[in-house]
């Protein structure tokens, strides 16, 4: 079992430094000795959930020319003696299933549930290996399941606790502003600047259409946030009876309407969220003429 003095940020350097050092009767710990390819399974807090196609097909081809370079970090499957639970290493296990190797060399240690995710979660993170949502996750089991400290994992993984924070805060995304990060079509960089928005999916969609780099996005977020704080300070300074006379208006047109009085003056604003929304209201309008 590793110590408390031993736990965080050591990574799969130190690990294998310390099972040289061991003696090689011991099962636990040793030396990297070569087991069945299919006595491993993969780890229950693996936070990764994609493998790249083409990165593993490469990694397929160096795996049949080399075999397995780097040991696979395993500690053993409590349901199933013989089994071994992939702790850091599974890119290798599947690329060796691939070759059809019938060994792979591993290295063996007591971990904990804790011990498992965060070693999973430093090994992805320091090779870039995770997608931001990937990442964000590995967070949060983290903190909820393992009662990490946001201060702690900044240490383990070796970024800023502003990093850790702003990486979790993708998880409030709506979930189709979410798909569009896993596919590639928009950065983290690119959700981080709608986080606050009032609308993060319309304003990612607008993103996406228009090719935006993140710079971009962040003055476009900017714009719509003034937008927003100007409609609701106008809203605010608005007399009870013309707040009244917006939602009469609003109910009968099925649509959000703003009425701005300048004086004598003013403008009456219709807001439409689909383009049927306006088809109807035109013929509404038009029905008489």
């Amino acid at each position: 079992m590793i110590g408390p003095e031993k736990r965080l940020g050591r990574g799969l350097s130190a690990l294998f430094a310390d099972a040289q050092g061991e003696a090689p009767s011991s099962p636990v710990g040793s030396t990297p000795r070569q087991v069945p390819t299919a006595s491993l399974r993969p780890g229950r807090y693996q936070p990764r959930r994609r493998f790249d196609a083409e990165q593993m097909a490469a990694l397929v081809e160096s795996v049949r020319s080399q075999g397995v370079l780097q040991p696979i970090l395993v500690r053993p499957a409590a349901d199933a003696p013989g089994t071994y639970e992939i702790v850091a290493g599974e890119r290798r296990w599947r690329a060796a299933q691939e070759a059809q190797l019938h060994e792979v060399p591993i290295v063996l240690r007591e971990l904990t549930d804790g011990d498992a995710l965060e070693i999973a979660l430093v090994e992805n993170v320091q090779r870039e290996d995770l997608t931001p949502l990937e990442e964000a996750e590995g967070y949060r089991r983290l903190i909820e399941e393992f009662h990490h400290t946001q201060e702690e994992l900044a240490h383990v993984v070796g970024k800023s606790r502003s990093h850790v924070a702003n990486t979790m805060r993708l998880l409030t995304l709506p979930e189709s502003v979410k798909a569009l990060i896993e596919q590639g079509e928009i950065s983290a960089g690119h959700a981080r600047a709608l986080l606050n928005l009032p609308d993060p999916a319309a304003a990612a969609r607008e993103v996406v259409k228009r090719g935006f780099n993140v710079r971009q996005t962040e003055s476009l977020a900017q714009r719509i946030a003034k937008t927003g704080a100007a409609v609701a300070k106008a809203a605010a300074g608005k007399d009870a009876d013309t707040r009244a006379l917006e939602d009469s208006l609003s109910l009968k047109l099925g649509l959000k309407v703003s009425i701005n009085p300048k004086g004598q003056k003013g403008e009456m604003v219709l807001r439409y969220s689909s383009l049927s929304q306006l088809d109807d209201v035109i013929l509404r309008l038009t029905r008489d003429s």
